[in-house]
């Protein structure tokens, strides 16, 4: 295991005018902004389009002064100088260039096999880095050689690991090759960080979102096409584009869709994709690390959102959302959402303490009068929840990443960053994250009534998910605007594109299945070797496994089973025009067993195995083309788990 590092270094040659980047501190412009000016600010919204975000926050510092004196505020870590690029690639899925894994080093390299070319670059760069502190550093302790792993990684890239679908995704890529100079040509001192956007297009041009392709693919070609034009970020704007989903034949798959394994690998390409994304942009990103501080075992506020769940749990098996949450939710939808000022007007100072202290003896217990609580209260409670969370819910590593997500050059490397940062966060986070941007959108359904429209509700709550940690902390009047406008704009992204955001892109779904295939190759041959050293009867597991591969099911049929709802399964056969929702409604349609007590929304069809460990298809999925896709899986209908 000596020389994973320097393994690295010798394969690309890459430009060293890349931007360095270094997840989650403000994306920096490396040209100085000039003095600021509000009225002529790009970001510009006046003072009167910020009321509502102002004195919101004032509320804040008021409510912050009867705050318990117990709670701990988060300490961020600076990261010694090559700590962050270790722990860049530890969480890229590369622990064993550190000596931390068990792993084979052939998996690394299958891994390598499956990232885009800027992906590759991305972790070849990192390698680099910690290569030079290491040696600045005179370690003692061998480095792992993997000086050939990327040239094994060209390798494989010419072997298709998984025919039909490698040769798309590689198609995809080469769309985008040879403009290496210009992937690296954003460097410090250069007149303009940001490369220069191409001029919207209308409309009915620009309203389809493309998931099928990398981000960072997108961008190398943008920049490139881009060169000799010239647009300002818009920055905030209460017109946003209307981006809508790629209608896609084998199906849209949503966060929570695929079996917890894949959904790991899709985390480990999301965060090289985001690294090669803002290389790419030439903007530098610093992940923060939070110390480990004291915090509550138990109670209602100040709790870490795990530790609400584990309680939680115990009540609730299975619950994804924290109990107070989900009730104080509840109790404002119960008051009607068309209140006006619903979320804007705060409840009074003195009976939200009173309400607090009552929460934290009697939540639990069962014995809280929530007659008690007035509509405006409960919406209160629920901002005061949010920002006295220990950790934001935002997380501490990527707060300040979202917060500086309003710097990328146009809306839709704005809302690609944060699908990006939506994957990467932890469950529970996400989870509720989704829970409150589903509430609030039902809030602006009621706007014509409540007077609460995306902007209003933005701006009210974007310092109780953005601002709460920064209190304390002494901010000039430019940065302090530019900070109100930029997470203001944010959460108008969060809640009006919510459901884009909640997709994992195609493109990360297809590295997915091909690094399944290829470890299934693998696993294929080494099984095959063991059975000729073991002398096992071969002949008998040949043919069990063709019986099982080759089962007699005729050419353009599929089989689809219900093991936990139905002893038989149904034979299905393939069409053009067949989808996902006509073979459910087939089940559902017969007329004996369990399927005539269920409905619609109440079980799912499953892709399971062969290049995918588990998913969950959309209605709209074309199972001929899925069929094409994957022709090893097998089709399964059951419930989704809670």
């Amino acid at each position: 295991m000596v020389t994973v590092v320097t393994k690295l270094v010798h394969c690309f040659h890459l430009s060293r005018r890349c931007g360095q980047y270094t997840m989650n501190q403000e994306i920096t412009k490396v040209k100085e902004k000039p003095p600021f000016d509000r009225s002529s600010s790009q970001d510009s919204m006046d003072e009167l389009q910020l009321e509502d975000y102002w004195i919101e926050v004032d509320n804040i510092k008021k409510s912050s002064e009867n705050r318990q004196e117990d709670q701990e505020v988060v300490v961020v870590k600076e990261p010694d100088e090559g700590e962050l690029e270790e722990e860049w690639l530890k969480e890229a899925g590369f622990s064993i260039l550190f000596g931390e894994s068990a792993e084979d080093p052939q998996e690394s390299m299958t891994f390598l096999s499956t990232l885009t070319r800027t992906q590759a670059a991305a972790v070849q760069k990192r390698v680099e880095m910690v290569y030079q502190t290491l040696r600045k550093k005179n370690k003692q302790h061998q480095i792992p050689d993997v000086r050939n792993i990327f040239a094994q990684r060209r390798e494989s890239k010419e072997k298709a690991p998984d025919g039909t679908e490698s040769q798309t995704v590689r198609t995809n890529e080469n769309k985008y090759q040879g403009k290496d100079d210009q992937a690296c040509s954003l460097v410090a001192g250069e007149k303009e960080l940001i490369p220069p956007v191409p001029e919207e297009a209308p409309a009915s041009e620009t309203d389809i979102i493309t998931l099928e392709v990398s981000f960072a693919e997108q961008a190398v070609n943008q920049k490139e096409s881009s060169k000799d034009r010239t647009q300002k970020n818009k920055g905030y704007d209460t017109l946003l584009p209307n981006f809508r989903l790629p209608k896609e034949k084998t199906g849209t798959t949503k966060i929570g869709d695929l079996a917890p394994q894949d959904m790991k690998k899709v985390c480990a390409f999301a965060h090289i994709e985001l690294t090669a994304f803002c290389d790419i942009l030439g903007v530098e990103l610093k992940k923060q690390k939070a110390v480990k501080i004291k915090t509550k075992d138990s109670g209602v506020f100040c709790v870490p959102l795990t530790v609400l769940l584990e309680q939680d749990q115990r009540k609730v098996p299975g619950t994804r959302i924290p109990l107070i949450f989900q009730k104080l939710i509840s109790r404002i939808e119960e008051g009607g959402l068309e209140t006006e000022g619903l979320l804007r007007i705060p409840g009074a100072a003195i009976r939200i303490k009173s309400l607090c202290q009552e929460l934290e003896a009697k939540f639990y217990e069962g014995t809280f009068n929530w007659e008690s609580v007035k509509q405006h209260d409960a919406a209160s409670l629920l901002k005061r929840f949010i920002r006295e969370l220990p950790q934001p819910l935002l997380s501490v590593e990527y707060l300040t990443a979202f917060q500086a997500v309003q710097n990328l050059p146009t809306k839709e490397q704005q809302l690609q960053a944060l699908n990006l940062l939506i994957i990467l966060l932890p469950d529970a986070n996400r989870d509720t994250l989704k829970a409150l941007l589903e509430f609030l959108q039902r809030v602006i359904d009621n706007k014509e009534k409540n007077k609460m429209t995306v902007m209003n509700v933005a701006m009210v709550m974007a310092p109780n998910l953005f601002m709460c940690h920064t209190f304390g902390l002494k901010f000039s009047e430019q940065q302090e605007f530019a900070m109100a406008a930029g997470t203001a704009n944010t959460m108008n992204l969060l809640i009006k594109y919510q459901e884009l955001l909640w997709t994992i892109p195609k493109f990360l779904v297809n590295q997915v299945r091909r690094l399944n295939t290829a470890f299934l190759k693998k696993d294929k041959k080494m099984r095959k070797k063991l059975l000729k050293k073991m002398a096992y009867d071969r002949e008998k597991y040949e043919k069990q496994d063709k019986s099982t591969n080759d089962a007699d099911v005729p050419q353009g049929v599929i089989r689809v089973q219900a093991p936990h709802l139905s002893k038989v399964s149904m034979a299905i056969q393939l069409t053009e025009k067949l989808k996902a929702s006509d073979v459910l409604a087939r089940f559902l349609s017969q007329e004996s067993g369990i399927a005539q007590t269920l409905k619609k929304g109440e079980v799912f069809l499953y892709e399971v195995g062969g290049n995918i460990g588990e998913r969950c298809l959309d209605d709209d999925t074309y199972m001929k083309d899925l069929y094409q896709l994957n022709p090893n899986a097998d089709w399964v209908i059951k419930s989704k788990p809670s």
